[in-house]
């Protein structure tokens, strides 16, 4: 786990090297062990490092043989033991046990295409000058940068390019296609850059990183404070910083910086929910038992019951769980009252004896899952700690918490004092029960959301008058039959459905589009030139490619848990040295998942 950054100079106006070694040191909290560099003033790399597998040979960057291409990665590759013997048997040779060695190999083997072999949480980069490169005063003149994030974004990877002017994502649809029958791939973003329009690119793991290189104007951005005020977080690929743009997850980028200056920049998706079809859901291979991996390579082709499929989920993380606990330092988890961190806590239970269990308890009973949590420890013998939390602690630290976010959010605060305890603790490693509810179901929206796709329906073949006199009253008078807050939204929803790219956004929202509009002295709707609107837009078409039930899994996916949940994790844990894994977002087990049958994932 570390922090990552750069700078690449097109102009010959700034020093990169200087600039990365203002940016680097915004980052020690995220890799207190170790510190690497490269390059020169011309481009140049930076990381942290919290050492977690190979502590004393896992040093980045990390450079082939011939030092023509290099590499420093965040996060995890959980399949790199696999992926590190597959290089060997093509001839690689490794110096050291490391992950992000095999990230380097994977690069030189694969080029791009290697991220669609990582099974983890990641972030990358990628400094590539094989056969392009010249020497000078400035020593390495051309070469390509990649980055990357990992498919559902469980690492952040944030980005400033100048003077670029972002366009909107494209969507290459055809007028006659349904937007049910579109194919997957087709929402793919490329965005480039005129040669002489590219100055300075840098990119990093915090916004505050890219703030502290002195070259990002202090802009708060209009969609970024929307998007907040609608859902209480901000949406990919904003920041509050006007300009600095989150990579999106499962994207990729390519900067080439050419000979004597200028460059040109690209992005691509390589992966989304809706592309993994049932052909390669049935073709896993893992290292299990020959019985569990006939049942795995079984399928759904041909229909399959519930009971089979709770099987053969079981052995997927079981094997997730197995994959997530690889490190060379102790492993805990994060333990609440519900299924999905019990689950977690069972699994690793049967792999490391005695593994610890952190509980945030509250003094009030009835919000406390304390008792819970404790029965379960008890259960599986585990090594147990409950992290009391009041509300005078909480006032007395707020600030404090407060201040470890990168970018706003109302939720996270739990996660900053259970992290605390786990790291006061000699943890630097937790597993979380995060993405739990996003695959399995268990939200509201996924009984919410068919309701108000049927409602958006039949609001658009009401006349726009007739539906804003019907949504004064239902607001009004819905309120005695309906909590106060789902009537605000179901009057939102009636009066402009279109407001939104999907109904499903309507319950999520913490103020109306037209609150917003107010709370923004008016002007243009929310979302009418943001770019969190054509996320949200992209997301809708995607999940417009599966099932009722997948559909509200992609949707959750790619706006409450990488807008909300994964990011507030990753900044509050960080805050304080500690890796937090989330098992249930292994993607294969959320490809198998997404594509089982409508009728398995409701069977009772």
């Amino acid at each position: 786990m570390c922090g990552i950054c750069g700078a690449v100079d097109f102009s010959g106006a700034v020093n990169a090297a200087e600039v990365v070694r203002l940016m680097t040191p915004t980052m020690q909290h995220r890799g207190p062990d170790d510190e690497g560099y490269l390059g020169n003033e011309r481009l140049s790399i930076g990381m942290r490092r919290l050492s977690i597998i190979d502590i004393d040979g896992g040093h980045q960057p990390v450079f082939n043989d011939a030092g023509t291409v290099s590499v420093v990665l965040n996060g995890e590759i959980y399949n790199f033991q696999e992926l590190r013997q597959q290089l060997a048997d093509r001839g690689h040779t490794f110096h050291t046990r490391s992950d992000s060695e095999v990230a380097l190999h994977a690069y030189e083997e694969w080029g791009s295409d290697c991220v669609e072999r990582f099974q983890g949480m990641f972030a990358l980069a990628v400094w590539d000058t094989r056969g392009v490169w010249e020497t000078g005063e400035k020593g390495i003149k051309a070469g390509k940068l990649f980055l990357a994030r990992d498919r559902l974004g469980i690492k952040p990877l944030y980005y400033f390019a100048r003077p670029f002017q972002v366009r909107s994502f494209r969507f290459e649809v055809k007028p006659e296609l349904e937007p049910r029958t579109l194919k997957p791939g087709i929402q793919s973003c490329e965005l480039e850059t005129q040669k002489s329009e590219l100055e300075t690119f840098l990119f990093g793991s915090e916004v505050r990183t890219l703030l502290a290189s002195g070259l990002v104007p202090k802009v708060l951005s209009r969609g970024a404070v929307e998007s907040y005020l609608l859902y209480g977080s901000v949406s990919e690929p904003l920041t509050l910083i006007e300009g600095i743009l989150s990579l999106p997850p499962g994207h990729r980028m390519i900067i080439d910086v050419e000979p004597g200056g200028g460059g040109s920049m690209k992005i691509e998706r390589y992966w989304n929910i809706g592309r993994a079809g049932r052909a390669e859901v049935s073709s896993f291979q893992f290292r299990v038992s020959s019985s569990e991996q006939a049942r795995l390579n079984n399928g759904y082709s041909n229909g399959g019951d519930s009971g089979q499929a709770a099987k053969q989920v079981r052995v997927l993380l079981e094997h997730s769980v197995r994959q997530h606990l690889i490190a060379d330092v102790p492993v805990g988890v994060f333990l609440s009252s519900g299924i999905d961190s019990t689950a977690l806590a069972a699994l690793a239970s049967r792999e490391v004896s005695g593994v610890h269990t952190f509980t945030v308890a509250f003094p009030e009973s009835e919000f406390s899952e304390a008792a819970i949590a404790r029965r379960t420890a008890r259960t599986f013998g585990t090594t147990h700690r409950e992290v009391m939390l009041s509300g005078a602690d909480m006032l007395a630290r707020l600030s404090e918490a407060v201040g470890a976010l990168d970018l706003p959010t109302i939720d996270g605060i739990n996660t900053y004092f259970v992290s605390a305890s786990a790291r006061e603790a000699g943890l630097k490693v937790a597993l979380s029960g995060l993405g739990g509810d996003e695959v399995f179901g268990g939200y509201n929206s996924f009984r919410r959301t068919p309701r108000y796709q049927r409602l958006a329906r039949v609001g658009n073949r009401v006349p726009a008058g007739l539906r804003s006199a019907m949504a004064a009253a239902m607001s009004d008078v819905g309120g005695r039959f309906i909590p106060g807050d789902a009537a605000r939204k179901v009057a939102a929803l009636w009066k402009n459905p279109a407001s939104l790219p999907d109904p499903y956004y309507f319950g999520r929202l913490l103020f109306t589009p037209h609150q917003v509009s107010g709370l923004m002295n008016g002007g243009t709707p929310p979302g009418t030139e943001s770019g969190w609107r054509d996320w949200f837009t992209q997301s809708a078409l995607q999940a417009r490619q599966l099932d009722s039930f997948a559909a509200v899994s992609c949707l959750e996916a790619e706006s409450y848990l990488v807008n909300t949940l994964l990011r507030d994790t990753d900044s509050m844990s960080m805050a304080h040295s500690l890796e937090v894994r989330v098992p249930f977002l292994d993607h294969k087990l959320v490809e198998f998942v997404t594509h089982l049958p409508l009728e398995v994932k409701l069977a009772k």
